[in-house]
């Protein structure tokens, strides 16, 4: 493990979230696809089944992020920004220089290449400052993840509401920022992204701050949602839009408030108390220098969390004393909760139920999101642009909700996070079944409904990986939990739905099928699915709860003696 330099402060932490959030808007960059393929098609003069292996493209870049995950145990976060800054400008290069026809036409095959390359930014963006902030903040994982994965969802709005007031919806001015605009906006967050004295879980201002940040993101989807509605119904002069984008700017920039507070009012922060054993008890004030400290020491996140384990350890030492002199003491294997190997978290039980659960809750969700056009299509709306609004919208309120309310019942009645994810599957399953019986007026209800759950299973995974297996290899566990995005797309989407919708529109003699037998099949298979989901999530509640009442026994999470972060 690299040994990195801790930025001790109550104040670093705080400034490096707000950060971070800058930095997921930039990686949200690979849902800006619809914004450009119409262009890229009639520019190269692709079929529309070229089309789509470009769009596979896109996701297989977008969710493959092992790479990046051991990268963020190996190598300080800027050098992990650094590679998403490369990829970024190479990928999106090429495809500008090929929309642009600077360099035109560019072989398909390079094409295919670019977009995999670029949508990978994504991977190292986000992971560099997830796995970076959840270190930061230890004990409000829950929470510092639905805010991060809150921001990634309302991306593809910030991108639109940019598209459409800036860059005059020109795919060409679009994909030349996406390739100097994003590696800028990283460049200058890239040091303030980086390891921090935790701040203490016990101070009321630190529950404040979060419920700010968590305020301000909801008033920016809001007004997303918002300013889209009316720029597609009214016609506005470029005064108005650029007043509309400042205050997108500012809603952007409102998490530096709380840094900003806590220096002009340094008496109330200065009343944090620091973890237990973190660095900041050795820094003479925040002006301190940075002490030089492993990022993580073995099993750091549990190694000490109370008498759960304190009879285990004792009978371990006496066993040893027995023994006598000299007797060779066995590497003992990490429990749950406790910081675990990849290869280790790889062969328990638990790790693949989250994962199955995880794979059959995404992957039915993200099978309604690529194809929710030709859904509303076949349920006769005619401008699907509304349904696609709704369920981002809904999918960020799903992701920022998770996080606070697993966070709350998690430290007041000890209850896992996978038991809100069951909840979720089934009301998934309802959701299905209103898209299959197709009742009037049930499609924007079903949309909302799967919009919100969608966000709570993408969210609730990353805290209980976390705190099944630590925060040490959080980086590649994560990274291998996102598989099940790709892996549902391909069987969901692509082979199921794809099949399904192919099958009914040859019934009717057309290309385009029309109806709600188009997918009626498919939401009744997603809703089995689901409802097979709920069943394993419930028997991995079941078997994760002692480790919760363990985790969280006093109401916070906790934490070793001596924090090395």
């Amino acid at each position: 493990m690299a040994k990195l330099k801790l930025k001790a402060g109550s104040r670093p932490p705080w400034v490096g979230l707000a950060a971070a959030l800058w930095v997921q808007i930039s990686a949200g960059n690979a849902t800006n696809f619809t914004l450009y393929s119409s262009a890229l098609k009639s520019v190269s003069g692709f079929s529309q089944q070229q089309l789509t292996f470009l769009g596979v493209a896109n996701d297989i870049g977008e969710s493959v992020g092992l790479l990046p995950g051991i990268a963020c145990n190996r190598f300080p976060p800027w050098t992990v920004l650094l590679v998403g800054v490369f990829a970024c400008f190479l990928g999106y290069g090429v495809i500008w220089l090929d929309v642009s026809r600077t360099i035109h036409p560019l072989p398909y095959w390079v094409l295919w290449i670019a977009l995999v390359v670029a949508a990978n930014s994504n991977a190292w963006f986000s992971t560099a400052v997830l796995v970076t902030n959840m270190r930061n903040f230890p004990l409000s994982r829950g929470t510092v993840a639905g805010i991060l994965k809150g921001y990634s969802g309302i991306s593809a709005a910030v991108y639109t509401v940019l598209y459409s007031l800036l860059l005059e919806q020109s795919a060409s001015k679009l994909l030349l920022f996406l390739t100097l605009g994003i590696p800028v906006i990283c460049l200058a967050m890239m040091y303030f992204v980086r390891p921090c004295t935790p701040p203490s879980g016990e101070d009321s201002s630190v529950h404040v701050h979060f419920v700010f940040t968590q305020a301000a993101s909801v008033l920016l989807a809001i007004y997303l949602l918002t300013v889209t509605i009316i720029y597609d119904k009214v016609s506005l002069s470029d005064a108005v839009s650029y007043v509309l984008l400042a205050i997108v700017f500012l809603f952007l920039l409102s998490p530096l408030g709380i840094p900003i507070k806590m220096t002009l009012f340094r008496a109330n922060a200065e009343t944090i108390t620091p973890l237990a054993g973190s660095t900041e008890h050795l820094a003479e004030g925040e002006g301190a220098p940075s002490q030089s400290v492993p990022l993580l020491s073995p099993s750091s996140s549990t190694s000490n969390l109370g008498s759960f384990f304190e009879s285990e350890y004792a009978s371990d030492v006496e066993t040893l004393l027995a023994e006598g002199e000299g007797a060779v003491k066995k590497k003992r294997r990490p429990r749950r909760g406790e910081d675990f190997k990849f290869r280790e978290a790889f062969i328990k039980a638990d790790f693949w139920l989250l994962w199955i659960v995880y794979f059959l809750g995404v992957g039915s969700g993200v099978t309604v999101l690529n194809n929710l056009a030709q859904i509303g299509l076949a349920f006769g709306v005619e401008n699907t642009t509304i349904l696609l609004s709704l369920f981002s919208f809904c999918n960020f309120i799903g992701r920022l909700g998770s996080g606070a309310l697993s966070e709350h019942f998690v430290r007041t009645r000890t209850i896992p996070r996978t038991l809100w994810m069951a909840c979720t599957l089934i009301v998934m399953v309802i959701a299905f079944v209103l898209y299959a019986l197709a009742f009037t007026g049930t499609l924007y209800v079903s949309t909302a409904l799967l919009g919100i759950c969608y966000g709570f299973q993408y969210n609730l995974m990353v805290p209980t990986a976390s705190e099944l297996f630590g925060l040490e290899h959080f980086g590649i566990i994560y990274s291998f939990m996102l598989l099940g995005n790709p892996v549902g797309a391909l069987l969901f989407s692509g082979l199921l739905a794809g099949y399904v919708y192919d099958a009914e529109a040859a019934k009717q003699g057309s290309s385009t099928c029309l109806g709600p037998e188009c997918f009626r099949l498919t939401f009744f298979v997603l809703a089995g699915i689901c409802g097979l989901g709920s069943f394993l999530s419930l028997i991995l509640t079941i078997r994760i709860r002692p480790v919760y009442q363990m985790l969280y026994a006093s109401g916070s999470f906790r934490l070793p003696r001596a924090l090395d972060h």
